[in-house]
């Protein structure tokens, strides 16, 4: 039997003990003393159970005190502050259409390219219903043992979405004994209040274990009005209206409109979050051969997001000679002497704030269930072959409702039976006139997810080196969704934009197998095919090839090539069209806002995204450094056949400068009419990126403590999507894609305490709209732990310390930043206290 390098222990020793205070990566931990004997555990990435974890691929492990330490509150905060993120992944900051949702955006190449498994196997997407990919917020934190970050395409072993990565949380379980656990936070400004109560009860039979835990926890939002830092917003439309653009001043004239309407006073940067979980595990043995484990989670949320009273853009038909008043809008001679008059359809635009009705308050109420179990045991095959069954369901279901929606059908209509209340130019008093327009949007959708997979694995055969392992299996998968708008938006009535119902399925059956063959001490071979048969495009093929060379004791070198793909998602199949506010310049200058309506279109006739990705490397723990390692990985991954709307930005500059195919694929008309502007979801995108990663670890003893340092380092060479070169820069739209990200940690500790400081630094940027420089901004963080005695323990900390002010950019999607990457709240405090007995 061969013995297990120096450094396979430490790489061994980093995912099972996962001892580091920040994110480390799998193969940089200290050196752990070799074991007689040796136990196969999974990784991240291979189905193949290993001894040593010299893997191909590099694998970033953050543990439950990693989460504790920085007073991480949600699983996608804790994720999105990893240097291999970019763009601009929804959250708790995202207060404009999230629905309440957290995603992670692994490399920034969107959130449905990277896999969200639990426990090695899928989780339901979730949302408010017909979703693409995994709402973070269906996880709670309490029940997190750690998370496993695989950055390399793996869509050989785990089939689609998988073209990013994969992101592997791992619950608590095998737990003995009984822990409660209580922490909260707040802002310097006394708002943003936060805590999270769970406990966790765990026993032991003479068999297996049972593990059951429960968590509530509670958000409250931050207003963007309440950070000086924000600038006023600007919006035309204003609460006492306006009608062809002019208003009455306060002698009753019609004159040109100059005042706006600063929408930040009702905005969040924080939006506020209610969430109840229920989760188990079991692992029960049937004799020496047969296990049968199961985990269970349940989590039902409760949130909302809060945005400045719904604006009203009405087109209204003008009276003409001979016309029913009461089905038009006659303009008066002190209108007519003001230049208000018909455009050319016989109509004058008038645009309200509702402010009489008050702001619009999204609400949700999803529910979130898993259900996985499975069946394991070794078959006297060889030297054993272990085989498993599992099955997973999963589903998902939401009510959302808008809250003082406009009607605008009604609104036209009541403006035709009484004009006179619209437009004195103050504030509306006629309560009848506002009940008749007004209505509360009620939608509901859900998700739907059933996986059945069998599979084996073992060692086929020894070659002088060692041991050739296999595994290989089948699966079938079932997924479905749907989402109902409520009926008025269907019709296209209301003044939010027009959206159609979404409802559809799939099921797919693949075939998968991994082989891992030792050509000779040092070097080591891992090679993955998997084919996969949809029922809505076909089938597709994708393949891995991994090799691992131990160079010496000290250093080994790993490449990893492979394919990918990505499965068009049920609501890129069949929501049909749906329209979508985005912040865009109009180089026309006709639009009077920046926001301006875009019509999103899907197809059924999509095919899958198609993506090959390419990692090498090395990892290096000198013997003459004791406790010290580093990984350097070279990454690039190359998406074509891209599910992709279109950069509608660049497609109105395009146009403006006279390609008249942006025009027409835009449906932008003459002189810049963008009336109907659309962007359509199409197979032509492509993304191609590439960059370098770098972490060194070193756990040391000096001055009577204990030592660790962390330093993770992500430098972005290239990304281009679809024609467009966005490397360090950023966008409201698309989000941040900094050449340099950094974040360093150094713990202190002795016996009982613990302190802890780190940060973490986002580069200088390109603004993407103003063709400006973005400040770089630097985070720093500290905590400290304290075990009382065996029962008791307290943490504490302080993030953004020095409470840095985001950078501004001049398209950012709120408070005239990018709050989904910078930090929009400020300087936050946070404490905790654990019981276990």
């Amino acid at each position: 039997m061969n013995r297990p390098s120096k450094l396979a222990s430490a790489i061994k020793f980093g995912l099972i003990a996962s001892v580091s205070t920040s994110a480390i990566t799998v193969s940089t931990a200290g050196v752990a003393a070799e074991e007689a004997k040796v136990e196969r555990i999974a990784v991240t990435g291979s189905r193949i159970q290993r001894q040593d974890m010299e893997t191909a691929s590099p694998v970033t492990v953050i543990d439950a005190a990693t989460i504790k330490a920085e007073g991480f509150t949600s699983v996608d905060q804790m994720l999105q502050a990893q240097t291999s993120m970019a763009g601009a992944a929804m959250g708790s900051s995202s207060n404009n259409g999230s629905d309440g949702v957290a995603q992670v955006d692994l490399r920034g190449m969107g959130s449905a390219r990277t896999l969200v498994l639990l426990n090695g196997r899928r989780m339901v997407n979730s949302g408010s219903g017909a979703d693409s990919s995994v709402d973070l917020n269906s996880i709670p934190v309490a029940m997190i043992a750690r998370v496993e970050i695989l950055k390399d395409g793996a869509s050989a072993v785990y089939g689609s979405d998988a073209i990013a990565g994969v992101v592997n949380i791992i619950t608590k379980k095998d737990f003995d004994g009984f822990q409660v656990e209580v922490t909260g936070g707040m802002t310097d400004k006394s708002d943003g209040e936060n805590g999270e109560i769970s406990a966790l009860y765990g026993f032991n039979t003479d068999t297996g274990n049972y593990t059951i835990g429960a968590a509530y926890s509670e958000r409250k939002g931050v207003i963007q009005a309440d950070r000086d830092f924000t600038p006023a917003g600007e919006s035309s439309f204003i609460p006492n209206g306006s009608l062809g653009g002019m208003v009455k001043d306060d002698n009753g004239n019609w004159v040109d409109r100059e005042e706006s309407y600063d929408y930040t006073q009702d905005s969040y940067y924080q939006t506020p979050s209610k969430r109840y979980s229920l989760f188990a595990n079991m692992t029960e043995e049937f004799g020496d051969d047969l296990v049968f484990t199961g985990d269970i989670l349940y989590t039902k949320r409760k949130s909302h997001q809060q945005m400045a009273a719904q604006p009203a853009n009405i087109m209204l038909d003008v009276c003409e000679a001979g016309d029913d008043a009461s089905t038009c809008l006659e303009l008066d001679q002190d209108m007519i002497d003001a230049g208000i008059e018909a455009d050319e359809n016989g109509q004058v635009n008038y645009r309200k704030r509702m402010n009489d009705v008050g702001p619009r308050i999204y609400e949700q109420d999803t529910d979130t269930m898993r259900v996985s179990a499975s069946l394991a045991g070794t078959a006297d095959i060889n030297t054993g072959m272990d085989w498993d069954l599992s099955y997973t369901y999963g589903k998902n279901k939401a009510d959302t409702a808008v809250v003082n929606s406009i009607n605008g059908t009604s609104m036209a209509n009541a403006i035709y039976a009484d004009q006179d209340p619209w437009l004195t130019g103050q504030p509306m008093t006629d309560q009848a006139a506002l009940d008749s327009v007004t209505y509360d949007e009620q939608s509901d959708g859900g998700n739907e997810q059933h996986v059945v997979s069998a599979g084996i694995s073992g060692e086929l055969f020894d070659l002088d080196a060692g041991a050739v392992a296999f595994a290989m299996g089948a699966e079938y998968r079932y997924e479905s969704g749907y989402y109902n708008p409520d009926p008025v938006v269907v019709a296209g009535e209301s003044t939010s934009a027009q959206q159609d119902p979404t409802d559809g399925d799939y099921n797919v059956i693949s075939v998968f197998q991994e082989v891992s063959i030792p050509f000779s001490e040092k070097l080591t071979g891992e090679f993955a095919l998997r084919f996969d048969d949809y029922s809505t495009f076909g089938n597709a093929s994708t393949w891995k090839i991994g090799l691992t060379y131990e160079a010496t004791d000290d250093l080994m070198v790993r490449t990893v090539a492979a394919t990918g793909f990505r499965a068009p998602s049920i609501s890129e199949l069949y929501a049909g069209n749906s329209g979508s506010y985005d912040y865009l310049t109009d180089p026309w200058g006709n639009e009077q806002d920046a926001q301006i309506l875009v019509n999103r279109t899907s197809d059924e006739n999509l095919q899958p995204e198609e993506s090959e990705s390419y990692t090498a490397g090395l990892v290096y723990s000198p013997s003459y450094v004791e406790g010290m390692s580093l990984t350097v990985d070279y990454w690039r991954f190359k998406v074509k056949n891209a599910i992709a709307r279109m950069d509608v930005q660049n497609g109105l500059d395009n146009c403006y400068a006279g390609d008249t195919s942006a025009c027409e694929a835009f449906n932008i008309g003459s002189n810049g009419d963008l009336s109907n502007l659309t962007s359509a979801l199409t197979n032509v995108g492509y993304q191609d990126t590439s960059g370098i990663d770098f972490n060194l670890a070193y756990s040391f003893e000096a001055a009577n403590l204990d030592w660790t340092v962390s330093n993770d380092t992500t430098y972005l060479l290239n990304f281009e999507q679809d024609g467009v070169d966005y490397t360090n820069t950023i966008d409201g739209n698309f989000g941040a894609y900094a050449e340099l990200r950094n974040n360093f940690s150094i713990k202190a500790s002795q016996d009982d305490w613990s302190v802890m400081y780190f940060n973490r630094f986002i580069g200088e940027m390109d603004d993407l709209g103003a063709g400006t420089k973005v400040d770089s901004v630097l985070y720093h963080n500290i905590s400290a732990s304290y075990f009382i005695n065996d029962t008791w323990m307290v943490t504490g900390g302080v993030k953004n310390l020095t409470d840095e002010l985001p950078s501004s950019v001049s398209n950012g999607s709120d408070g005239g930043t990018v709050p989904e990457v910078y930090d929009t709240v400020g300087r936050q405090y946070y404490a905790g206290v654990t019981a276990k007995f």
